[in-house]
């Protein structure tokens, strides 16, 4: 995702890219790499440069984030950009180096890091500067992350590496164990996005999908129903209600306080998963709310704090020049 200062976001791609094994090149990047796949041959590998949200391949992340200023900046830029990028709440010392490097080895003239929780925050309209806490529930594709901010600055948090892939990861598991059915990851990921819900609905959905016969090796149809994707889920979503719970025990009596009375807001783009804040509301007892945009909540965070560095000094975490 890549918000611009006055222009709002301009890009909205996945980070996935597609690579040549024998020339070493890159072939794809953003969604033109994400349709292929799982239908690649041998001579392309396909790569998730940012598993659970750090850097798993250092050059094939650098030639994305290359990819994404010259898709937004032009080829023949003559300035060099200032990077904000948005990084998990848990990033180590070591990944941030890594990132910081990332950014300056692609083009840029400095690299300013962020953690998430507080752009998602920002991004969801949340007061973060202000005295009473406020707590946001960031669902990303690699982490979900739980924050309670307050005064500019998160008071207490918890990150578990479980999140959006781990939700397609589980649907593909299920099918393949109740069906014999082997899927690929898009075809996962649309069955959790047409019929995914948290919780079991009374008029039951169902998507008719096409995957492999794991006994006889033929390609083969059938209908699964939102009931059956909600058991898939569950244990996943049960993760991250246990460590929503254990951020709520950790918190101190004042702010709980203000959470209960203005209850917690979802963010990311695994909070799109239907019922979603009804499930976590029941296992809580804290009223949960989708902020408005969810999938854009970082990004557009990222701009504000970029265009009020003043406001948010605090906020942000380190810089690279």
């Amino acid at each position: 995702m890549v918000f611009l200062p006055k222009k709002g976001v301009v890009l909205e791609e996945p980070s996935v890219v597609a690579v040549t094994l024998a020339e070493n090149k890159i072939l794809a990047v953003g969604r033109e790499a994400k349709e292929m796949t799982g239908r690649t041959p041998d001579t392309i590998r396909i790569y998730r440069p940012l598993r659970d949200g750090v850097i798993a391949d250092f050059r094939v992340t650098l030639a994305m984030i290359r990819y994404f200023i010259e898709k937004v900046a032009g080829r023949y830029r003559f300035l060099k950009p200032e990077l904000m990028i948005g990084v998990p709440a848990g990033i180590t010392s070591t990944e941030r180096r890594a990132v910081i490097e990332a950014g300056m080895a692609a083009g840029a003239k400095a690299v300013y890091l962020a953690k998430e929780p507080v752009l998602s925050a920002i991004g969801a309209g949340i007061p973060i500067n202000s005295v009473s806490g406020n707590m946001i529930v960031d669902i990303g594709g690699g982490t979900a992350e739980v924050a309670v901010i307050a005064l500019g600055g998160i008071v207490n948090w918890r990150s578990v590496r479980v999140a959006g892939d781990k939700m397609d990861a589980a649907i593909s598991d299920y099918v393949r164990k109740r069906h014999n059915l082997a899927i690929g990851e898009q075809t996962a990921e649309d069955i959790k996005i047409k019929i995914g819900t948290a919780l079991p609905e009374k008029e039951n959905r169902f998507l008719e999908i096409r995957g492999r016969d794991l006994i006889l090796g033929l390609p083969r149809n059938i209908k699964i129903s939102s009931a059956e994707v909600c058991e898939a889920v569950s244990d996943t979503l049960m993760e991250i209600i246990q460590i929503i719970k254990s951020v709520l025990r950790e918190t101190p009596p004042e702010l709980s306080a203000d959470i209960i009375d203005k209850g917690m807001v979802l963010a990311g783009g695994g909070s799109l998963l239907r019922n979603l804040p009804e499930l976590i509301a029941r296992a809580t007892g804290v009223p949960c709310t989708i902020a408005e945009e969810p999938l854009l909540c970082v990004a557009k965070g990222t701009g504000i704090v970029l265009e009020n560095l003043d406001i948010y000094k605090r906020s942000i975490m380190s810089k690279g020049r």
